[in-house]
């Protein structure tokens, strides 16, 4: 980065050299939201630059105009024991690729957000010396983060019992968008059409859920009688509807504005969109996704939140269409919770996960 200074009235020119800090993590915005979050904090002070897979990490990074290195990912599939004969072979030419960016851009520090994209880049960096960090944003380790983490200088962790259970665990919270908090609410129910009534929120994660659209969708007459539905369905999911009070999104770019909207929640209980739920202290019902189609991290994750007054949960077994309408209902009379989060002291991670950044940097350069 150029700089200038005057000596007798002559303008001396020299040039800081930054260093430069790589994220990898992607797949789904679980993994890619969070790292852009750190970069909004750290671009002007590091040279930042991204390495992943062609998938939402390279729209996201082109939008943002961060630097974006792409390579073959290779993703494990559940129960397919066929399918995942070849990943051994695909995973060492993801590496050597990998080593390949690496040596190209020589990045001081990689730092990973988790999932199977943050494998081969993290096994690169550590081969060639390069300090790595890794985040976990569940209370229990992804796969990728188990088998990496012996190669990280720290496992930064978003729960503190998580950190524990690990010998270079640090807990640091979660990191969340700043662009969240402050929004205006009165102009955030006007962009969505909604009226003086409490308006739900209700979403299923990124591709949203076929179980909580089908569920909700079938309870929406009673539920619009006396309250506002904001339903983000999934890309490809909406279906036509005239009923007054329901609105109904496939993907909402500013989700700022949509916690700004809501009242109350209904939603997955993936760490990231939780985590912003309980800061933002929206009264929710999580309904997690179950063991079987993930690893039960979202269950993990919803009892963590419920044991301390923070939410209520409905197992996705025991939803029905009365089932969720009750479990809504229950919310909103809730007057428990809504204290509880009232009075909950929630820090965002980002300071501390920076603080953490510099310092293996510093490692690194002493």
């Amino acid at each position: 980065m150029p700089r200038s200074f005057f000596i007798n009235g002559s303008q001396i020119k020299y040039n800081i050299v930054m260093k430069k800090i790589m994220f990898c993590g992607g797949g789904s915005a679980g993994h890619v939201i969070p790292n852009i979050a750190l970069c909004e904090q750290l671009k002007g002070e590091f040279s930042l630059c991204y390495i992943g897979t062609d998938g939402i990490e390279k729209d996201v990074c082109r939008n943002k105009g961060i630097t974006f290195y792409p390579f073959d990912g290779v993703k494990l599939v559940r129960g397919e024991i066929i399918c995942n004969l070849s990943i051994p072979a695909k995973i060492r030419k993801s590496v050597k690729e990998c080593e390949d960016i690496l040596k190209e851009s020589k990045p001081d520090l990689l730092f990973c957000k988790g999932g199977y994209v943050s494998y081969p880049p993290a096994v690169a960096a550590a081969k060639l010396g390069i300090p790595v960090l890794t985040h976990e944003s569940d209370i229990s380790l992804g796969l990728a983060n188990k088998m990496i983490a012996k190669k990280c200088r720290r496992v930064l962790t978003a729960f503190p019992i998580t950190a524990v259970r690990i010998k270079n665990g640090v807990y640091t919270g979660t990191p969340i968008r700043r662009e969240l908090f402050g929004r205006d609410r009165i102009m955030a129910k006007r962009a969505f059409g909604c009226d003086l009534r409490p308006t739900i929120l209700v979403f299923g994660g990124g591709s949203g859920s076929k179980a909580i659209n089908d569920c909700l969708r079938r309870c929406l007459t009673d539920l619009c009688k006396n309250y506002n539905v904001l339903h983000i369905c999934g890309k490809g999911n909406a279906v036509y509807s005239s009923m007054y009070g329901y609105k109904q999104l496939e993907f909402a770019d500013d989700m700022g504005q949509v916690y700004a909207c809501a009242d109350y929640a209904v939603s997955r209980c993936g760490a990231n969109a939780a985590n912003e739920l309980i800061a933002l202290r929206i009264p929710t019902l999580f309904i997690p996704l179950e063991n079987g189609a993930s690893r039960g991290d979202q269950v993990d994750n919803a009892l963590y939140f419920y044991e301390r007054g923070l939410c209520r949960i409905l197992r996705e077994g025991d939803m029905t269409p009365t089932t969720l309408k009750q479990g809504i209902d229950e919310l909103i009379a809730d007057k428990k919770l809504k204290t509880a989060l009232k009075e909950n002291i929630f820090k965002r991670g980002n300071e501390r996960i920076i603080q953490e950044i510099k310092c293996a940097l510093n490692e690194s350069f002493n």
